[in-house]
């Protein structure tokens, strides 16, 4: 169903980078898919204001200062919105992301979102990582700040497991093997830049095994320590197997001609297994999501 949220305020307090500029031309080169004049047209609306007070068009910005912007309420996609309780104690909550929900926040969507769903049962959940909108399975939450330093601790030391299935093109000549490019932000013709294969970016590891030969497509594991942005997606099309139907990602690890945006789906990647410790019994857990049958 669709659904008009209640609106969003966003806030900001103001860098240097910012002073001597208006709000409209600061917000302008600091927010994707908008322009000085369409800024111009909310500050005329007082949709912007500064140090709480409504901001004119002539208004200087100064550092230091709060910079806020109210997104009136507006009519959010058509999502997928059920999912799934995984494990659940005291302390975590895992759940099984649907594909097509985004996990938070982002590109239009504020209360679509895994994020606002699961805190309507659990609103002190903090999610410790997240899927692309067009990946499914396994979401961890943290429900206590104690076992969120815990895990973010694991997560930052290689303590944590993730495996994915994919259907990729083509059919791989090894039955398993390791793919390594770095990953960094590269020049994206509609958002400035996305992550892509990067020679200066940052390291990056996936280990990937054959799980069916269907000639062409391949069915895949994929298992990660590091999670850099669409790391899965990146590394099997620097592989030369780009994920079937992926709009973004192109053979070689970099975008496809006319690239799509970052959360566009059409692409089958799921998140089957994440391997912890468990933040306060110490003991290890291993949290499973049955792949859909696309990946079986």
């Amino acid at each position: 169903m669709s659904l008009v949220n209640s609106g969003y305020e966003y806030r900001e307090r103001v860098p240097a980078a910012a002073s001597g500029l208006t709000a409209a031309e600061w917000l302008a080169r600091t927010r994707a898919h908008s322009d000085a004049r369409a800024w111009a047209a909310r500050v005329e609306r007082g949709e912007v204001s500064l140090d709480g007070r409504v901001v004119t068009a002539e208004d200087r910005l100064a550092p230091g200062q709060r910079l806020a912007w109210r997104r009136p309420p507006w009519d959010e996609p058509v999502v997928p919105l059920a999912f799934a309780v995984l494990f659940r104690d005291e302390h975590l909550l895992a759940v099984a992301k649907p594909r097509g929900l985004p996990t938070v926040p982002n590109g239009g969507f504020l209360e679509h979102t895994l994020l606002s769903r699961v805190r309507r049962l659990h609103p002190e959940a903090v999610p410790m990582h997240r899927l692309g909108r067009g990946t499914s399975g396994v979401v961890l939450f943290a429900r206590t700040a104690a076992a969120r330093r815990a895990v973010a601790q694991q997560w930052r030391d290689g303590g944590v497991g993730k495996e994915y299935r994919a259907l990729v093109t083509g059919h791989p000549a090894e039955a398993s093997f390791a793919v390594d490019a770095r990953i960094g932000p590269v020049p994206h013709p509609r958002l400035g830049a996305v992550h892509a294969v990067a020679a200066d970016g940052r390291p990056a590891t996936s280990h990937v095994r054959v799980v069916a030969a269907r000639g062409d497509p391949t069915l895949v594991s994929v298992s990660i320590a590091t999670g850099r942005p669409h790391q899965i997606r990146i590394h099997l099309a620097a592989a030369g197997h780009p994920l079937v139907g992926d709009p973004l990602y192109a053979a070689g690890g970099g975008f496809a001609p006319d690239p799509a945006l970052p959360g566009d789906g059409g692409y089958w990647l799921h998140a089957e297994r994440l391997t912890l410790l468990h933040p306060v019994t110490g003991q290890r857990l291993v949290v499973e999501c049955a792949p859909p049958p696309m990946l079986r």
